[in-house]
């Protein structure tokens, strides 16, 4: 009776000092109002933008619900951006590209022009990524598979679409990679992961855009049954002539349907495809050279 009665006692205590400690104890979205608990769900791209801080943006999800992640360095008016993993995990050289950009952009802050901010967004395709490397974010070379053939599943998203063919110039359902078909899609940005890119690039207009892909060696102008932009041609010969790859105006291997950068030429925006020589190697000393010669020519 007696142990009864002093349990009561401290919980009277407790209550009442809770009662009283609970409006300074109180942190916001503990209670929230309407308009605070609006979710991702509910929210549009934009909004979901607004929702982020200065470093990176979540531009959407992929098909299986993963982020897709623009990282910013820098605070210009010039935004260059540099997109990597649109083939996921059979291009997984070109996610590391982009880790190795986004590391020596927050080891060397100075390199990067007053007038400019730099936008890395590593992996377009998280989806084919994670079915090659079985990780989800950063990964290492030792992650992937020693044969290259396990990693041509990772090129597709979940829906088994090429997402270089889902982009808005000369799209086609039916799509080809070499001699292989592929699907296009249902429609033009039917897929979440290129409509995530739509959006993005609709609102913030990047003033230039790099693609990384693999493999043959070259840099690439950008058209869509246009001229090839002058400023795309400038890209292309100061990256070319900094890291030593060729330089080439047109992609002339096989036909492609849907391809990003030439939905940017169509739009307007000066874009170029770096491929890289291989399927296993980042060449980051040739990269690192061909990035910071576009800095320079982009310093006011």
């Amino acid at each position: 009776m007696k142990n009864t009665i002093i349990i009561l006692a401290v919980l009277i205590v407790l209550g009442v000092a809770a009662y009283f400690l609970y409006p300074y104890v109180m942190k916001k979205g503990d209670t929230m109002t309407p308009e605070e608990v609006t979710t991702s769900e509910t929210m549009t791209p934009g909004e979901a933008e607004q929702m982020t801080d200065d470093s990176k943006t979540v531009l959407g999800s992929s098909v299986q619900g993963r982020d897709i992640t623009a990282y910013h360095y820098g605070t210009g008016d010039t935004n260059l951006l540099f997109v990597g993993g649109l083939h996921g995990g059979y291009e997984w050289n070109t996610t590391l590209v982009a880790y190795q950009l986004m590391d020596y952009l927050e080891q060397n802050p100075t390199i990067i022009p007053a007038n400019v901010r730099v936008t890395v967004i590593p992996a377009v395709n998280p989806d084919g990524l994670f079915k090659v490397v079985n990780k989800e974010g950063r990964f290492v070379a030792s992650d992937v598979p020693t044969v290259q053939a396990e990693t041509i599943p990772g090129r597709y998203n979940a829906n088994n679409v090429d997402l270089n063919r889902n982009f808005a110039c000369d799209w086609q359902k039916d799509g080809m990679w070499r001699s292989t078909p592929v699907s296009g899609g249902s429609a033009a940005f039917s897929e979440p992961e290129s409509a995530a890119i739509r959006d993005y690039v609709a609102q913030n207009k990047p003033s230039a855009v790099v693609v990384w892909y693999s493999a043959a060696g070259g840099v690439y102008a950008s058209n869509c049954h246009k001229d090839v932009l002058p400023e795309t041609v400038a890209m292309m010969n100061t990256y070319a002539k900094a890291s030593g790859y060729s330089a080439h105006q047109t992609y002339n291997y096989y036909e492609i349907t849907g391809d990003m950068v030439n939905w940017l030429a169509k739009e307007g925006i000066p874009g170029i495809s770096v491929l890289l020589t291989n399927h296993t190697d980042t060449e980051w000393s040739k990269n690192k050279a061909g990035i910071d010669a576009l800095l320079k020519e982009y310093a006011n």
